[in-house]
């Protein structure tokens, strides 16, 4: 059998043709070539003009915060830090509707602030009493304000299907730890929460140009193939520390039962394209995260983020081809 074929057959049946172009030519670069990307959270978007003064290029896949757009925001028991990153994440969408102009490849990153109850970043548990495991049970009050905030996203994401543009999807981030509400209470929850969106997404708003990324190297999180589209997992290396990163590779390939295109979700330092090459690990694409991540020689230097979009085997938007 014919591995390739599984790796780019859509787990949404009715996915739309420019997912299955996406997950079509990931497949075809895995080991071979990795695509650069870059995290954003502000309007002000600094990191991909940092890219662009020291590379004269400009990332294949940018990703976009939605944290901003969640429903359930306390802003009457908050603090600065949290609403300096609220206001800063105001109206972000509008620059991926101009990333997607520039036909660049887009995902999109939620810290979804619990649905109900919680203060300041009540995305994080410490801040929020929100129990994941009732929210999957039906009829209960945190699992109607679960449905109400993913309906409300899903008619954010609406107009990006209307107009074919596919959307590399990452809902659940990191839910192999408990640092975050939708991880706090262990993977038979994350499981049935992962499926509750999937099926909602899918087959109610019938949101088909969602490519379905699963982020955490748990085998014991994965809520199987037949939901999963590209699987992932964060990494933060130490800093200047720029390899090809085949043992995460490895431990992660480990979680499908069937082959799947693997990412880095997100990176706190790049990886080495020549190696990914030279070392055929298949890593389709990566995403360094934000702000000092980014801006700051404190984890990439200038010269080493110059060298990889250089690289004749990384993928920059400018040798991306039109997908969409």
């Amino acid at each position: 059998m014919d591995n390739r074929i599984k790796l780019f057959t859509p787990a949404n049946v009715n996915a739309q043709q420019s997912v299955r172009n996406v997950l079509k030519y990931l497949s075809s670069i895995s080991g071979d070539k990795i695509l650069t990307g870059q995290h954003t959270q502000t309007m002000a978007m600094e990191e991909l003009g940092h890219i662009r003064t020291v590379t004269g290029k400009e990332p294949a896949l940018l990703g976009f915060e939605l944290l901003s757009y969640s429903p359930n925001i306390n802003y009457s028991d908050t603090d600065e830090e949290c609403m300096t990153e609220v206001m800063q994440n105001y109206g972000t969408l509008k620059k991926a509707w101009e990333w997607a102009e520039k036909k660049g490849l887009i995902t999109f990153t939620w810290h979804w602030f619990s649905p109900l109850g919680g203060r300041s970043k009540s995305f994080f548990s410490v801040n929020t009493d929100f129990d994941a495991s009732r929210a999957v049970t039906d009829g209960t009050p945190e699992n109607r304000a679960l449905i109400s905030d993913m309906d409300m996203m899903a008619g954010l994401l609406r107009p990006f299907c209307d107009k074919g543009i596919p959307i590399l999807w990452r809902p659940f981030h990191e839910n192999e730890g408990d640092w975050f509400w939708w991880g706090a209470k262990g993977a038979d929850t994350v499981k049935k929460l992962w499926n509750i969106m999937f099926e909602r997404f899918t087959e109610i708003h019938r949101l088909n140009n969602l490519i379905w990324v699963w982020n955490s190297p748990l085998a014991e999180n994965y809520p199987g193939d037949d939901t999963v589209d590209i699987i992932s997992r964060d990494m933060y290396p130490e800093k200047h520390t720029h390899t090809s990163q085949s043992e995460m590779y490895h431990e992660l390939v480990k979680i499908t039962k069937s082959p799947k295109i693997v990412i880095i979700g997100e990176t706190g330092t790049v990886p080495d394209a020549d190696a990914i090459h030279d070392e055929k690990i298949g890593w389709a694409s990566f995403m360094t995260w934000s702000k000092e991540f980014c801006l700051t020689e404190e984890y990439t230097d200038n010269l080493q983020l110059k060298k990889l979009y250089d690289s004749p085997n990384a993928v920059t938007l400018e040798t991306l081809p039109e997908l969409y």
